[in-house]
């Protein structure tokens, strides 16, 4: 195919030559009725790009085929069969995926160190999850992805599982053996979902971990806001064989996507597609090189621990993404949330993710030689200063089989029945009727229908005190948590 064309974008360039003058939605009116002040600081050519699909890039009907001309192009670029465009981020994505596959009371496997996002998906689709536990690393107290044998051996006592949902790369770089685990799937005959939200540059280069669809996963979701170059809420379900067929994927989609896709969005995951495909290779090439020597200077600044191909050596990730930079800090005697807000307060360094002992930065092809020096730099400034960073409570860290709690309801049933608030150290064994996701990354310690323990409730209760964000719990500061009521 020929990947110069931009389908999208040309069209928006030809709706401008041509002029047209709206009577419909948005009623900015491409930037006629955007006041100066919002244009000051957006730039008015975000309202200008601002075009409905429907009657506007494309004509009533859509019979130019303008967005499915842009999504041939990228399931031709990534090696699919098929590719839709979401601009509901892969939060709604994922959420489409799994209905797709498994209906309300159907079973389909999950690994439990899943985003909110799936745990939504499991309450509002009404499906019965059947976990599959990570591989934990008590070292550094990460969970990791969970293995092929796992998923063999859930698949085998729950042979009405209607497939599957495996996440990686996770929020820290580390991959499952997605090949392993649609071999698993494959062999009874149910479709592999993958999560790769994380993963939209994975296709592009050689020297990054596998691909889903390279691997034989059926349905991968990535989000291109997060490693690629669209916009925020850019999302690609990308689909191959006929476990899912095309037709029920853009069915279910219709149920939870929005009519008013915005041509932002379409734009510029078309725009990035067409860049990737000239230039994939070689930008990759550069930023997995910048990677390595970030990496590579980090490790020699006392007080830190740098992640890397380890994990993989040692036998708890099938691969690890070298674009993530991921930092031990304990040894400068604070939490990765105390450094990453250091970094914001002294440096305006915003890192991308942090939790109670490590930091984490993306790279991407968007990296440049200033960006580098800035990142290193700033590390090297919170060693140097890190004595005068002030200690906060200890979090208390729960042994890993407390992150595996007793399922005792369905979530979507415990979600929507009765509830109670009560105190939080009254909260032991009782069975939650809400998410509790410190964030980031937002993967639920308690969710709907699982018994809280106590061990749970220390370890969320110290992380309060020592500054969780607690988004999702309908108390955040968890004096109280919402559990089911008793009859």
């Amino acid at each position: 195919m020929d990947h110069s064309r931009a389908p999208v974008l040309e069209a928006l360039e030809e709706f401008r030559r041509r002029g047209d003058v709206v009577f419909g939605p948005p009623g900015h009116k491409q930037g006629r009725g955007t006041d100066p002040r919002v244009a000051d600081v957006l730039g008015l050519d975000v309202f200008r790009s601002d075009v409905l699909s429907l009657n506007g890039l494309d004509d009533r009907r859509q019979s130019q085929g303008v967005l499915e001309q842009a999504q041939e192009l990228m399931a031709d670029a990534v090696g699919a069969e098929h590719a839709f465009f979401s601009t509901c981020g892969s939060s709604l994505s994922v959420k489409t995926a799994m209905l797709a596959v498994a209906g309300p009371g159907e079973k389909l496997l999950l690994s439990r160190n899943a985003h909110k996002s799936v745990i939504a998906a499991v309450i509002i689709n009404g499906v019965d999850p059947v976990w599959v536990h990570p591989k934990f690393d008590t070292e550094r107290h990460l969970a990791h992805p969970p293995e092929p044998d796992d998923v063999r051996r859930r698949l085998r006592k729950h042979p009405d599982a209607k497939g599957m949902l495996l996440i990686t790369p996770t929020d820290w770089g580390t991959c499952a053996d997605i090949r392993g685990v649609a071999a698993a799937c494959h062999a009874e005959d149910v479709p592999l979902i993958v999560d790769e939200a994380w993963g939209a540059h994975l296709p592009f280069h050689p020297g990054l971990p596998a691909w889903g669809m390279d691997a034989d996963a059926d349905l991968v979701v990535t989000s291109v806001h997060k490693m690629g170059g669209a916009i925020e809420q850019s999302s690609v379900f990308h689909l191959q064989h006929d476990r899912v067929a095309p037709e029920v994927l853009k069915q279910r989609e219709d149920l939870l996507g929005t009519t008013s896709a915005s041509s932002l969005v379409y734009g510029a995951l078309d725009g990035w597609r067409r860049q990737m495909a000239e230039r994939g290779r070689e930008l990759m090439d550069a930023a997995l090189h910048r990677a390595e020597r970030i990496r590579a200077v980090l490790r020699e600044l006392p007080g830190l621990e740098v992640m890397g191909g380890e994990v993989v050596e040692e036998g708890l990730a099938a691969e690890f993404d070298p674009m993530k930079i991921v930092v031990d800090v304990r040894g400068l005697g604070i939490s990765g949330m105390q450094a990453t807000e250091w970094l914001r307060a002294h440096c305006h360094v915003d890192m991308g993710g942090s939790d109670t002992w490590r930091v984490n930065a993306s790279i991407t092809y968007a990296d440049d030689d200033e960006t580098e020096k800035i990142l290193v730099e700033s590390l090297r400034s919170l060693v140097e200063h890190a004595d005068s960073i002030e200690r906060r409570p200890r979090v208390h860290l729960p042994e890993p089989a407390v992150l595996e709690p007793e399922q005792a309801m369905l979530p979507r049933t415990a979600f929507f029945g009765p509830a109670e608030q009560v105190p939080a150290e009254r909260a032991a064994g009782r069975v939650a009727a809400e998410m509790v996701s410190p964030y980031p990354p937002g993967v639920p310690v308690v969710a709907p229908g699982e018994v809280i323990t106590e061990e749970m409730v220390d370890f969320l209760r110290s992380g309060v005190a020592h500054g969780f964000l607690i988004a999702d719990a309908a108390d955040p500061t968890l004096e109280t948590l919402r559990v089911v009521a008793r009859h």
